[in-house]
């Protein structure tokens, strides 16, 4: 009789800590799996908009739509053995952020939404996003509190006051264990001469920090709060099979190591920007983020040799639209009867467009070369 009361006081206090992750269980809830290759996550933190017609100041935010800008940009690639790279995108990034144009890159989200946003990284990167999270703000502060606070070497004294952004920092150099409140002001201080790259460094040190905490052993009680914090301060587009995915990374580590988007600051006319270096970029994911397995992430060149005229931009459309990232086209002369496709991973492009030949090696400047040719169909 005494034992089986234990049991059943073990099993309420289980069903207690573990009842706060019930609404996310329900939505993405899945058994973890092995996935082929990596999974690229997207997560932007969403700054708050506020009630300017509101009759008090500073002035209310709104309640949370994740249509602001985003002040944390960071691609995730999660392998199946646990290895975990983080990208970090500096929210100044000046690009052409495609169905928008030229500007800084945490402008995509408030003109486009998510889908423009996850193009825009693609196009910065040409890395897919198989799936994208946005976080509001208060997910800082519920993350850390849910964590139990989080440690960290403060690297210099931070004192900042914002009465209108409700932002108030006061922390002094050293290590110390942050609440949820000193870790949003530690986050988004700016007042250190760097800027948006000193807020990049100082997510990639709370980013480490707080994976070290809610792994250690001590800590799995916290899970449950840790995840109820996480899933009612964020949107995505989670499946269930992206999150068995997830899963299954996370219980084979993750170990972590961070990168950020090379460049350095200038000017945009009037806006300090980030100018991205785009050859030290693409070296850099070739280097730590490219799948060799995966044709959607490789360069492919599409020439029409002896096509209908627009089968090369047709062909682009169509590569695109099955999530293919760095597609290129042009013309060629010769005379060409059959298609030929060429390089690593023709035999995969190939299976995607239907029809042509797997031949040698690819041309210049590309991964994989298409060539059309007089089979190609009409449309």
């Amino acid at each position: 009789m005494r034992r089986r009361v234990i049991g059943l006081v073990v099993l309420a206090g289980l069903v207690a800590l573990a009842a706060p992750m019930a609404p996310a269980v329900a939505k993405y809830g899945a058994f973890p799996q092995k996935a082929d290759g990596p999974v690229n996550l997207l997560l932007a933190g969403v700054t708050p908009q506020y009630d300017e017609s509101a009759a008090v100041w500073p002035y209310p935010a709104k309640p949370e739509a994740y249509t602001g800008n985003t002040d944390t940009i960071i691609l995730a690639q999660l392998w199946p053995d646990g290895r975990t790279k983080l990208l970090s995108i500096p929210r100044d990034s000046w690009m052409n952020v495609p169905g928008y144009g030229w500007g800084k890159i945490n402008g995509a989200n408030p003109h486009g939404g998510p889908d423009m946003l996850v193009n825009a990284v693609q196009a910065l990167t040409g890395l897919r996003a198989d799936g994208y999270a946005l976080l509001s703000l208060r997910a800082v502060r519920d993350l850390t509190d849910a964590a139990g606070g989080v440690t960290v070497d403060v690297p210099q004294r931070m004192k900042y006051d914002d009465n209108a952004g409700k932002l108030h920092v006061d922390l002094q150099p050293g290590r110390q264990r942050l609440s949820g409140e000193q870790a949003e002001g530690f986050l988004r201080f700016r007042k250190d001469n760097l800027g948006d790259i000193g807020r990049v460094a100082r997510q990639q040190l709370f980013l480490g920090a707080l994976v070290n905490q809610v792994k250690s052993p001590l800590n799995w009680w916290r899970l449950p709060m840790v995840v109820s914090a996480l899933d009612r301060n964020t949107k995505s587009n989670f499946t269930r099979d992206l999150s068995g995915k997830v899963l299954g990374a996370a219980l084979s580590g993750p170990k972590v190591q961070m990168f950020k988007v090379p460049g350095d600051f200038g000017w945009a006319g009037n806006l300090s920007v980030w100018r991205v270096d785009q050859a030290a970029l693409r070296a850099l994911v070739q280097q730590e983020f490219r799948d060799p397995k995966d044709p959607r992430n490789l360069s492919v060149q599409v020439l029409n040799v002896q096509a209908p005229g627009g089968s090369a931009r047709r062909m682009k459309a169509r590569l695109d639209a099955l999530g293919y990232v760095n597609v290129t086209t042009g013309n060629s002369a010769g005379v060409q009867g059959a298609t030929t496709i060429s390089g690593p991973g023709a035999a995969r492009v190939r299976a995607d467009l239907g029809f042509g030949q797997v031949t040698g090696e690819a041309g210049p400047g590309a991964d994989v070369t298409v060539r059309l040719g007089a089979d190609t169909p009409a449309n």
